[in-house]
């Protein structure tokens, strides 16, 4: 079939002997502490459905409601005719909830990174990155045209260096919560650095939004960071809210530029209604029930207590990602699939996702879990890390 078959063929062998090579699980049930894969069922430690509200009833309820009234789908972008009297809804509660005046939704958390980047940014002007930052991040300032500065992890003096050397236009991009490593950003010692040197901060919510905060409005308001200190906050609707889709929250001329200038806005079909409608039902539910936060704080404190007991090398994460650093792909691979013998759904973590030589299982725990079920999994893992 020519070099192009030759060489995609050679790419998918070498993964394969590296132990990168990446397999999809096919689930036969709805998201929760237990799913069924295949006839067996798994406790289910990898998924980001940190507040347990993917599968719940109320929010099935509401999608089921949005969709016998509004339909499947959107039938066009925003834009066009696209845009229903749930979406706007939706982006009027975000705004309120995350305290900005405007919010903006986008169909995925990816889109919204590289569509607000490449809105923001031009050739000549400068972005400024975590080192560990989420991949569409780096994506969308790569394709931007600014010039690319990357900064090493959470090192806020370096930041400033960097800074400190640029003129014009500048914009600093950071996770709240890291995805792979479950830390979170300095994000107080960041906005007063950007204050310092004129920059904008972008914070990229997607794993702090509905867990962190006194109200569960995310890494921002734990930090106690208004939108004049972030100016513009992206968060997903996938994680904590169990839903799909994500929004940019900010000033009403930042929301307004997006609308005129991100492509991934623009060009493409709208959320269905149905998923703006389960959002706004989730979104009650995270006000509502702020005993889903307190019981993951409790979980994830028994889940470090338990695993320090037992000498597992947990990374520094006071989030509901708690990886465990292994090393070397091949060994995180087997300790995954020995997991999965035993019952329980963990991913391995490997390269490029991850830095080579820091392959790791990433462990996510969410309020849908029990002490109990943390407890059998601390067994398992100390039983698994003695037969490495």
């Amino acid at each position: 079939m020519g070099a192009l078959a030759d060489r995609l063929g050679a790419g998918l062998a070498l993964r394969r002997q590296q132990d990168l090579y990446r397999r999809r699980l096919t689930l036969q049930s709805a998201q929760g502490p237990v799913v069924q894969l295949g006839d067996r069922q798994y406790l289910n430690f990898c998924s980001n459905d940190y507040l347990g509200l993917a599968a719940h009833p109320r929010v099935i309820a509401a999608f089921q409601q949005a969709a016998a009234r509004y339909g499947v789908g959107s039938g066009a972008s925003h834009l066009v005719c696209g845009h229903s009297a749930l979406h706007q809804e939706l982006e009027e509660a975000l705004a309120e909830f995350t305290g900005r005046p405007r919010a903006l939704l986008f169909s995925s958390g990816y889109m919204a990174n590289t569509g607000i980047l490449t809105s923001l940014l031009r050739r000549g002007d400068h972005v400024f990155e975590d080192r560990l930052n989420h991949a569409s991040l780096l994506d969308g300032g790569l394709h931007s045209g600014a010039r690319f500065r990357r900064f090493a992890h959470c090192d806020v003096a370096a930041l400033e260096r960097r800074l400190a050397a640029a003129d014009g236009v500048k914009l600093v991009v950071v996770d709240g919560v890291f995805s792979m490593d479950g830390d979170t950003a300095p994000l107080g010692e960041l906005a007063a650095t950007c204050s310092r040197h004129e920059a904008w901060l972008m914070v990229d919510d997607a794993h702090g939004f509905g867990v962190m905060g006194e109200r569960g409005a995310g890494s921002t308001e734990a930090a106690g960071l208004d939108d004049t200190a972030v100016p513009v906050l992206m968060a997903t609707l996938g994680k904590a809210l169990g839903t799909a889709g994500a929004f940019v929250a900010g000033s009403e001329l930042l929301v307004e530029a997006l609308i005129q200038e991100a492509r991934t806005y623009i060009y493409t079909t709208a959320l269905p209604p149905a998923v703006a409608g389960a959002s706004l039902e989730s979104l009650r539910l995270l006000r509502e029930e702020s005993w889903r936060r307190e019981h993951l704080r409790q979980l994830i404190g028994r889940f470090r207590r338990g695993a320090g007991q037992l000498g597992l090398p947990l990374m520094a994460s006071a989030s509901a990602i708690q990886p465990l650093l292994v090393g070397d792909a091949a060994t995180a691979l087997g300790l995954s699939e020995r997991l999965r013998q035993r019952g329980f759904l963990i991913g391995a973590i490997r390269p490029p996702t991850v830095p080579a030589g820091t392959s790791r299982l990433r462990v996510t725990l969410s309020a849908a879990h029990t002490g109990a079920q943390v407890d059998q999994l601390l067994e398992q893992l100390a039983a698994c890390w003695a037969g490495a």
